[in-house]
């Protein structure tokens, strides 16, 4: 390269080429390499470190050992990566087995669990008939009703391995994991054949799959996808029975109730009258119970209370019992705890004007002078103007009989009475309030099922205009209306027709017993609370308000005497416990005292056997080393007699 400067001189240049730089290194460089003569030197970089260069690489330190530290916390007990693994617990016996007589009620749903277990327990007994036990049993019925306590006296019958999971606990943050659970879980399930897989709430994952809101596919289909999967997947030999309880079984998924998966549906319902009496009996039997207290008037008093809220009522009754320090549970206390338990606990203390006094108790008055004027109307339990829950007051009755069908007579009954309290308010007090406002909405709710549902209009004739489809089940989001704007204009005319013709009806049921009425009303004013036998004797005049004000101040003192002498017993019982306790404890203490003087003497003696020994083995030693040399000295003694015979 030539380069003119400005003074015109010209200055080159030269840049060698690759093939010069390869043949100077090759026969010129290299060699005086490796002959000694050249000796290749480079002096080292200059040092230019800088905090500012370092600071990324520290801070993505810093943030990957605090993401493993977040997911160490999170996992716990070094599980932080098992994410995969199902979370299904292997039941265990222990000292509280429920076994099926531990069950009460449910007769027929046990008798099909018992056959899956004998399946269990003596396969060959079916199998050389021919016959596959099912795969899958699903349990339904409302909440309380004892599927989960039934399937606990499944595992507990069974005698083999049982694995309990939640439906939620399928489901996790990251994709992919419920199905690796399912897997897990009948990986290991197979391993422990034969056994019993209890899936709790199924419906978390096993919903209806469809485009729903968003359209999209989800963790959870995925999760069900696979849980469909292997529930078909084994063979019917496995040994692997699979139990679910749900109580929403409208909103699983068809593919997940055909043949083969869950052959079989258990339908746990409420109790009857004999059920609800034999789960009295399990639940008080551990219990102390007054001599009024009979089982049989209990089952009957509690129409439509599931096991769960016998149990609980039952806990309440004990837990009153406890409060008034009682020793036995009366039948008072069982009845405070059964409206607790429908209405909520009392508020006594609620301070109430005697206007809103007034308006309630002609409110409640007129619910039950309808009910009782009523032919085929279930008689009335309990009437009171206390406040219990959202409510100023609550009339209550208890139908005699177990009712599985409704009649439309029965139907027009309920609007009649849910309408008496607005009927009285304007009666006698001239105006109407807001009290009736959840009055209304029931009885307009009876009267639209009895035209949309049940076909109970003979204008519009048999047939039925509502739909049971849910919202968010893989369908549309809102349901279309079946029926055009003429008929539901008819419909709204036959649920106001309705309601007016029970609304008139209604006034004249009171103004026809307005004298039983104002009794009524008067008593609730004066005792705030009416049972069902009092409630008789005002409807027919047979005691005045001021009468029954006076029997029932007499009785609250006579309960209130009763009170105080149980009282006093059950404070004299608690004394004698602890004497008696404290005497154990004395008792223990001198044992304990005793032993230990015992362990002292003992050993002081051995101490004491320990100095002596070595004192006695001396002595003993010096025994022994004086018959030694007696020994000795006779034995030369000896000797020399012998020598002396000797010589003579």
């Amino acid at each position: 390269m030539t380069a003119t400067l400005k003074n015109g001189d010209k200055e080159y240049a030269y840049a060698p080429s690759a093939i010069e730089i390869n043949w100077l290194e090759t026969n010129y460089i290299f060699p005086q390499i490796k002959e000694g003569k050249l000796k290749l030197a480079s002096d080292p970089p200059e040092s230019s470190v800088n905090f500012f260069s370092l600071l990324p690489t520290i801070i993505m330190v810093v943030a990957l050992g605090f993401l493993f530290y977040f997911m160490m916390s999170q996992g716990g007990n070094n599980k932080a990566f098992q994410f995969g693994k199902n979370r299904a617990k292997l039941y265990k016996e222990n000292g509280k087995n429920i076994k099926f007589e531990d069950v009460a009620g449910l007769k027929e749903e046990k008798e099909e669990l018992e056959e899956i277990v004998d399946f269990l327990k003596n396969p060959s007994k079916y199998s050389n008939l021919g016959a596959r036990i099912p795969k899958g049993v699903l349990l339904v019925g409302s909440p309380g009703t004892g599927k989960t306590y039934i399937s606990r006296a499944t595992a507990g019958e069974a005698g083999v391995p049982f694995f309990t999971i939640s439906g939620s606990d399928f489901v996790e943050m990251f994709v992919g994991v419920g199905a690796s659970r399912v897997r897990d879980l009948f990986e290991q399930a197979k391993k422990n054949a034969p056994c019993i897989i209890f899936i709790d709430e199924i419906d978390a994952v096993g919903r209806k799959r469809g485009a729903g809101l968003g359209g999209g596919n989800d963790e959870r289909e995925q999760t069900l996808n696979q849980l469909l999967v292997e529930m078909d997947g084994f063979d019917g030999n496995a040994g692997i029975i699979i139990l679910a309880a749900t109580n929403r079984p409208d909103v699983l998924d068809p593919a997940l109730l055909r043949p083969g998966r869950f052959d079989r549906q258990i339908v746990i319902g409420m109790p009857d009258v004999k059920a609800r009496e034999e789960i009295f009996r399990v639940h008080t039997k551990n219990k102390p119970l007054a001599d009024d207290v009979t089982l049989e008037v209990l089952a009957r008093r509690t129409p439509g209370f599931s096991p769960a809220d016998i149990e609980n009522l039952v806990n309440e009754a004990a837990l009153l019992t406890a409060r008034r320090n009682g020793t036995k549970i009366r039948m008072d206390e069982i009845e405070e705890a059964t409206t607790k338990v429908m209405a909520g606990p009392a508020k006594k203390s609620r301070v109430i004007s005697e206007s809103e006094r007034k308006l309630t108790a002609y409110h409640e008055a007129g619910h039950a002078i309808v009910m009782k004027s009523l032919p085929k109307s279930d008689p009335v339990h309990q009437i009171t103007i206390i406040p219990r829950g959202m409510a100023g007051g609550f009339t209550m009755s208890l139908p005699e009989d177990e009712k599985f069908f409704m009649t439309k007579g029965d139907m027009v009954n309920m609007i009649k009475h849910l309408l008496g309290g607005r009927v009285a308010e304007e009666l006698k007090l001239d105006d109407i309030s807001t009290g009736a406002s959840n009055d209304l909405e029931r009885a307009t709710g009876i009267a639209r099922q009895m035209i949309t549902k049940y076909g109970f209009s003979k204008k519009l004739g048999p047939v039925s205009f509502s739909s049971n489809e849910e919202v968010f089940l893989g369908k549309d989001l809102s349901t279309r209306q079946n029926y055009s704007e003429e008929t539901a204009s008819e419909i709204d005319n036959e649920i106001k027709h309705i309601l007016e013709s029970c609304y008139v009806d209604t006034t004249a049921i009171l103004k026809e017993h307005d004298e039983a009425f104002e009794r009524v009303a008067q008593a609730l004013l004066l005792v705030e609370t009416l049972d069902g036998e009092q409630f008789n004797d005002l409807y027919d005049g047979k005691v005045t308000p001021e009468e029954l004000a006076d029997n029932v101040k007499a009785r609250e003192e006579e309960i209130a005497e009763m009170n105080e002498a149980e009282a006093k017993e059950s404070e004299k019982l608690e004394e004698q416990r602890r004497a008696e306790a404290e005497e154990r404890l004395k008792e223990l203490q001198s044992v304990l005292v005793g032993d230990l003087k015992f362990e002292e003497s003992t050993f002081a003696e051995g101490t004491e056997d320990s100095e002596k020994q070595p004192e006695a083995a001396e002595e003993e030693e010096c025994t022994t080393e004086a018959t030694t040399d007696d020994e000795v000295k006779t034995d030369t003694e000896a000797a020399d007699e012998h020598k002396d015979s000797d010589q003579q």
